[in-house]
């Protein structure tokens, strides 16, 4: 019993170890597939290294998105690729190795990178973030989006270095007239550099959010804020300076997880 009790650290860090080059080279095989240029059999292949292989691949040839059947689809297109990449983003929280941080995050890290029109170092985005159309995100480094983040992309989106969105937060870039509900416009919505979306905040068409700013929780916000203001209510009106103690920029430290876990490069 005493010689098991010493060889458990030994063994139970070799584990982690053997686990750790398992999700690397996982990971690193669907980047490569990616690389390649997608396709039906990349995808499937894909599924399997999620732990998803009894998923019927030969359906995936004629699979259709639900964005394809959204205006803009036209304008925006799908190529097949694109199709596949978003198809793989949204099939990962359907299955359980979307709870392991350590594949959940490079995984969509390195779908991001090949499906949004820009996407800077160090994304990561947590649990069940929905968007529409990718190709309509452009992202600095540094940015994070906690669980349940939604972007409607279809007017364009742009995030700047170092910006958070928390849980539930939601952006909308598009609108419908009230009398023809066919009739629609479209506004791109702008979040500058370190600027803090928190909890449940909704930011609505054409907003440009300052560098620096802070929306507050269950805030809605339908005008433009100002660089390093805090904004709060419904609709959200400007209540502060930001405590930022004389920090700028990078000094502000945006580290969204634990000893900056996922943030090394």
């Amino acid at each position: 019993m005493g010689r098991s009790a010493e060889r458990e650290p030994a063994d139970i860090t070799g584990v982690i170890k053997e686990r750790a080059m398992g999700v690397s080279a996982r990971l690193d095989t669907i980047e490569k597939i990616i690389r390649a240029g997608i396709d039906e059999k990349g995808a499937a292949e894909a599924l399997t290294l999620m732990g998803l292989s009894n998923f019927p691949a030969k359906t995936l040839a004629g699979i259709r998105l639900y964005s394809e059947v959204l205006p803009k689809a036209a304008e925006y297109g799908f190529t097949d690729s694109q199709r596949y990449l978003h198809f793989l983003w949204d099939a990962l929280d359907k299955s359980p190795v979307c709870l392991d941080v350590d594949f959940a995050i490079p995984f969509r890290r390195i779908i991001a990178g090949a499906l949004f029109k820009k996407c800077g170092k160090n994304f990561i985005a947590e649990e069940n973030c929905r968007f529409n159309f990718g190709q309509g995100i452009e992202l600095g480094d540094n940015v994070f989006f906690n669980r349940g983040v939604f972007i409607d992309s279809k007017g364009g989106l742009t995030v700047g270095d170092g910006v958070g969105l928390a849980e539930n937060v939601q952006i909308f870039t598009h609108s419908h007239s009230e009398s023809d509900h066919e009739i629609r416009s479209y506004a791109k919505v702008t979040i500058g550099n370190y600027a803090l979306i928190y909890s449940g905040a909704v930011i609505l068409p054409g907003v440009v959010i300052g560098d620096e700013a802070i929306v507050s929780a269950r805030s809605l916000v339908a005008h433009n804020v100002e660089a390093g203001i805090a904004v709060s209510g419904s609709p959200a009106q400007p209540v502060r300076k930001r405590h930022s103690d004389g920090r700028r920029l990078s000094e502000l430290n945006h580290v969204w997880l634990a000893n900056s876990c996922f943030q090394e490069e």
